[in-house]
């Protein structure tokens, strides 16, 4: 598995597109977070990262799925997927090899928004909610993970890695934020709405961001991230 995890991260890193990408990611959000009016720090009169942790996730829909895109479809367009079967690896390695990679690659682009937390707090004359904030990196990496396994199988389906750059954003988007459109449909009103919205990962991202872990968002982040590896397994037996 090690050997599949450092070969990606190789490729990804020898490459521009891998530090163009986090450096778009980056750009994105100090623009939003410094210059742009209408989401600026600066505009609130208050210290605060929200904006940052309500944007992010926005971003991370199209930064991921353009880490992930090449995961498995270039392995199947350049024929290097079977060479890969001949090694001593089982496909469940060479899945988590893969989908611990382009993880990696997100926590790396993640890192430097720590830089946030120190600007906001030298801003800051009331001290900042450090819970809060930790609360907030950890579902947001929680969340960046099940994005991750989407965009990992997503490219499980294709040779093409545009296709996959495009399921895969479209199944993030659809788990981020449809089941939360959904439930305010009125003749949901009843209480079915809540259900529908518990569906979404945003609702448990906005729970974990309030700094409180509860058992139940962190079974909702591992199953999905479960099932959507679980499926790849099965596509990669396909073949």
């Amino acid at each position: 598995m090690w050997a599949i995890c450092k070969k990606e991260l190789r490729q990804f890193f020898t490459s521009l597109t891998g530090y163009l990408a986090i450096i778009v990611f980056l750009l994105l959000n100090g623009l939003f977070l410094f210059v742009f009016p209408d989401s600026s720090i600066f505009d609130f009169g208050y210290a605060t990262l929200d904006k940052f942790f309500e944007l992010a996730p926005w971003i991370l829909l199209l930064l991921i799925p353009a880490i992930t895109m090449r995961s498995f479809s270039d392995e199947f367009r350049s024929g290097t997927y079977e060479i890969l079967l001949t090694r001593p690896l089982s496909k469940t390695q060479i899945i988590l090899g893969k989908y611990v990679a382009a993880l990696i690659v997100v926590v790396v682009a993640l890192i430097p928004t720590l830089f946030y937390v120190f600007t906001i707090k030298d801003l800051s004359t009331g001290g900042i909610d450090s819970g809060g904030i930790a609360g907030s990196y950890v579902g947001l990496i929680f969340l960046a993970a099940t994005f991750t396994a989407i965009g990992i199988c997503s490219s499980s389906f294709t040779a093409n890695p545009v296709v996959s750059f495009l399921l895969s954003a479209f199944l993030c988007f659809l788990f981020y934020n449809a089941f939360s459109a959904v439930s305010k449909i009125p003749t949901l009103k009843s209480g079915t709405d809540y259900y529908v919205e518990m569906l979404g990962i945003d609702f448990h991202y906005q729970s974990i961001s309030r700094g409180v872990l509860d058992s139940r968002d962190l079974i909702y982040f591992l199953s999905l991230i479960f099932f959507f590896l679980f499926v790849t397994d099965k596509n990669l037996e396909k073949r």
